[in-house]
């Protein structure tokens, strides 16, 4: 099944990587049969500790509970930022480039430790206490990044909203959580259009009567309206403050923030992650996985407003004393050809991005990475979804002239670091698989009754025990992660996805088996892009799944039922497309819209989501048995009408 491209050995310049893959075996045998000793160690080697923890772990999948170095306390912006200022005050700590290709700076780790300290020291005045949570939503702007460290330093738990995302999504977000805080711009800007965040910000809080304070960065200067009671310039309330603030010691276990994600039913779910094992495991797999060595300029692709950009941008590589680039832009503007540019001008080592934009650049032929040098990268590395062989063989050839080896990395918003990946100094690398687990990371394949298999096969991927950057609740619905992650399997944490495994062991991950679509690596769940179609009022029912697209790796395939009465049309299909961005945002448009007077359903009423998926993704021998239909003949209609995309 996945012998059609070559096995990439271990290239001659990653002989000294910090991992090989001896050292695999062995570190990764001792992790799981100590985990004590081995994150303990790990936690004294990587992290500085206000003071040290009294157990390592201690924990209970049946009450989805994790308890990590318990009675430890730490400071994460202390971590990140002040330990390291003796020697690297003046290293570069953040790289910032525009979206604009004539913008960018460099911000280093003492400018970056007066940023975070005025910051911090404005949302004390504001009344911002420890427990306090702050919702950011923001450009990829280094305030973002200084508002993270900011609340982390105070003790206050962040909550950052994707800039893309519509108001009536931030508002959900900002309920749901309790800010009482907001940190915005008047606009963002990304691939020379202007995004109004200050305009969604608003009405977002028109809904939010207990958020008393809106600080708002000038990224554009535009006009914006003003609520003279809530809303602050940022650079008026924050440019005066001190750059001394104490960091605040927390408990290993204080909440450090929480990110919310889509689920297979309504309304996302907050997940929460905690203060020491979360940086932890970031930090160890940020330096491991990536083989980052000092001085190199590391480049994650990322938004701010995924755990990608929370783990992998911010607090790993700061953790680590590396110096982490942000941008603001998208991979194809000005043209195809910068993020090659951004890596030749900044001398970028090692890149990290989602497939979804490999796939997008592979499309445009190879001239316009080819007219780059490209010279500075050492490794490359994908993120959010899996990768098609093929995208990863023009990855590893074309961008990485057969000389970078690809860590195609696989974990969640829930699990908080890196779960199974490539370690590029021990592992052979087969494109598409995500190889082996990560130290720590005890995952098994379970067949439908639950049974682990053994050796080669394919079924459902749970992990066995727990690992320090864990999702330890759901905020405020601690059922909720009880019954979505350690219900299904009794004792296992269930991801959700299906995968397989091969001869050798590598794992290759085969996609969600839930009711979660996975759009250009944004998880999204289908019951959220339902509930906005039928929001219309000539709309009666809508069933939405996901098909095969070569672009963004899963469409969005919406089947809808309208009122009696009413007729289909293109004017609807566009007041469809418009409530589904309206709702949740432009990530969650609809592809193809497929008119459908009735669905599939049993006789119970459940619609059969198994047989519109086939339908959507054409395989139509395959359907498997409709005769427990209501109504068999509702499948041979829909079958007729698909639109030929």
């Amino acid at each position: 099944m996945h012998h059609e491209f070559p096995v990439h050995p271990v290239p001659a310049n990653f002989r000294d990587a910090h991992i090989n893959a001896e050292q695999y075996r062995s570190m990764y045998q001792r992790s799981i049969e100590d985990p004590d000793g081995f994150w303990g160690e790990l936690a004294g080697e990587f992290l500085s500790w206000d003071q040290p923890w009294t157990r390592v772990v201690d924990y209970d999948f049946t009450k989805g509970e994790a308890n990590w170095f318990d009675g430890g306390k730490l400071n994460v912006s202390y971590n990140c930022i002040d330990r390291h200022l003796p020697e690297r005050a003046d290293q570069t700590a953040l790289i910032w480039e525009g979206d604009d290709p004539g913008d960018s700076m460099h911000i280093t780790y003492a400018e970056l430790k007066d940023h975070v300290c005025r910051l911090a020291n404005a949302l004390k005045a504001r009344g911002v206490k420890s427990g306090d949570r702050v919702c950011i939503y923001m450009p990829m702007i280094p305030e973002a990044s200084y508002a993270m460290l900011a609340c982390a330093r105070i003790g206050a738990v962040h909550s950052v909203v994707f800039g893309g995302f519509s108001p009536e999504a931030l508002k959900d977000r900002i309920l749901d959580s309790d800010c009482q805080v907001l940190i915005t711009a008047d606009e963002g800007v990304r691939g020379g259009k202007k995004v109004p965040l200050k305009v969604n910000a608003d009405k977002a809080l028109d809904a939010c009567p207990d958020v008393h304070t809106c600080l708002v960065v000038r990224r554009t200067g535009a006009d914006v309206a003003w609520n003279g009671e809530r809303d602050y310039w940022y650079d008026e309330l924050v440019g005066g403050q001190s750059t001394d603030c104490a960091p605040e010691s927390m408990d290993a276990e204080a909440p450090l923030f929480i990110l919310y994600t889509s689920g297979s039913t309504g309304k996302p779910k907050g997940v929460l992650h905690t203060t020491g094992g979360y940086l932890l495991q970031s930090a160890v797999t940020f330096k491991y996985t990536f083989d980052y060595r000092e001085g190199e300029v590391y480049w994650c692709t990322a938004d701010v407003g995924w755990i990608t950009g929370h783990s992998y941008i911010v607090y790993g590589p700061l953790a680590c004393g590396a110096t982490s680039l942000m941008f603001e832009g998208v991979p194809t503007y000005p043209n195809y050809s910068r993020c090659w540019d951004v890596v030749d001008k900044h001398g970028v080592n090692i890149f990290y991005t989602a497939p979804t934009a490999i796939r997008a650049l592979h499309s445009e032929g190879d001239e316009p990475v080819t007219s780059t040098s490209r010279a500075s990268l050492r490794l490359l590395g994908t993120v959010g979804e899996p990768i098609n062989p093929e995208a990863w063989e023009w990855y590893y050839k074309v961008v990485g002239e057969s000389r970078c080896p690809i860590v195609d990395t696989w974990w969640q918003t829930e699990t908080g670091a890196h779960m199974i990946t490539p370690l590029p100094g021990a592992t052979d690398l087969k494109p598409g698989s995500a190889s082996f687990p990560m130290f720590g990371v005890d995952v098994a394949l379970l067949d439908e009754s639950g049974k682990e298999i053994e050796g080669p096969g394919a079924g459902y991927l749970v992990v066995k025990a727990s690992w320090p950057s864990q999702i330890r609740t759901v905020y405020g619905d601690h059922q909720r992660m009880i019954d979505t992650y350690f219900s299904n399997y009794k004792g296992y944490y269930f991801t959700g996805d299906g995968a397989s495994r091969d001869a050798d062991g590598y794992y290759w991950i085969t996609g969600r088996v839930d009711d979660v679509l996975n759009v250009s690596g944004h998880r999204m769940g289908t019951a959220e892009v339902e509930s906005a179609l039928v929001l219309h009022e000539d709309v009666a029912e809508a069933a939405v799944v996901g098909y095969p697209h070569d672009i963004k790796g899963q469409g969005i395939y919406a089947y809808v039922t309208l009122m009696h009465g009413h007729a289909p049309s293109d004017d609807l299909r566009k007041e469809l497309i418009a409530l589904c961005v309206e709702e949740i945002g432009p990530i969650a448009k609809p592809d193809i819209i497929q008119w459908a007077p009735d669905l599939p359903k049993t006789r119970s009423g459940k619609i059969m989501r198994r047989i519109l998926r086939k339908i959507a993704e054409n395989e139509l021998g395959s359907l498997g048995d409709t005769s427990t239909l209501a109504d068999p003949s509702v499948v041979d209609k829909l079958i007729a009408d698909r639109p030929q995309p």
